[in-house]
């Protein structure tokens, strides 16, 4: 992978997070339009997943702080039970990846007609969420769990897990901006736990992964950068209410996909 890919791929990273288009799906359709090889994408796509982790502490940085605050009080308060909440939220995907890990791994193997299928699921999770009415409720804990199922089913290239995660959190009446703030925040710890654990595999094996470390510093600040964006854009998408426009997107990308394959 030259530097000049992994800034494209590190570009697309950081727009598609947080957009419910499916980052793992446009990372899978770009590597293969730049014939990327999967051994260098998987490592890839762990470094700048942790870039965006990175870019939604600063933009959640004040709210991070009053949790961790609050916290550390060591009381049962509006803090500590969200942080039990996004606990709750993580075992669905803990147990996929302690579980099915080498499976998970397979597909990312540059499966167009895979990825294609998955971003038409990801199209309807976001029309049924966008014909839902704004609810009023906060997160909950069948709430929690019902959204950390969504992002289980998010390890698959393709289906979005901020469309997902906002999508499930909405049919199930969460207000919308507390349905954007949990799904951004829930992802911190598996993004950043995954990433050390493969950063850490790159570092006593480099030569398994066969990708320079430039490329993977160019992705990383250009997913940075751009996530940060994407994510304050996001924002304001939800609250709005106009998750629409991308079910068609998702919709539009999926059927070429597919159609590319036959």
């Amino acid at each position: 992978m030259t530097w000049i890919e992994s800034l494209i791929l590190g570009l697309i990273q950081g727009l598609t997070e947080f957009l419910p288009v499916s980052s793992s799906g446009h990372l899978e359709i770009g590597a293969i339009l730049l014939d990327v090889e999967a051994n260098e994408n998987l490592l890839f796509a762990v470094v700048v997943h942790l870039a965006t982790a990175l870019s939604t502490i600063v933009v959640f940085r004040e709210d991070i702080s009053i949790i961790l605050r609050d916290a550390l009080k060591f009381q049962w308060n509006e803090s500590t039970k969200f942080i039990i909440l996004i606990l709750i939220s993580m075992v669905p995907i803990f147990i996929i990846g302690v579980l099915f890990e080498e499976r998970i791994e397979s597909f990312f193997s540059g499966n167009l007609l895979l990825v294609g299928s998955m971003l038409l699921i990801t199209s309807l999770f976001l029309f049924f969420a966008h014909n839902k009415k704004n609810g009023t409720n906060a997160v909950n804990l069948v709430s929690a769990l019902g959204i950390g199922v969504a992002q289980a089913f998010a390890v698959m290239p393709g289906i979005s897990r901020s469309g997902a995660t906002i999508s499930m959190a909405l049919i199930m009446g969460v207000e919308r901006s507390k349905a954007a703030r949990f799904s951004f925040l829930m992802v911190l710890l598996p993004i950043i736990g995954a990433s050390i654990l493969q950063l850490k595999d790159y570092a006593e094996n480099p030569s398994i992964h066969r990708i320079e470390f430039l490329p993977l510093l160019v992705g990383f600040i250009a997913s940075f950068i751009s996530g940060f964006v994407a994510c304050r854009w996001m924002i304001r998408i939800v609250r709005k209410g106009k998750l629409t426009y991308f079910a068609v997107y998702c919709l539009t990308v999926g059927l070429i996909a597919i159609i590319s394959t036959l």
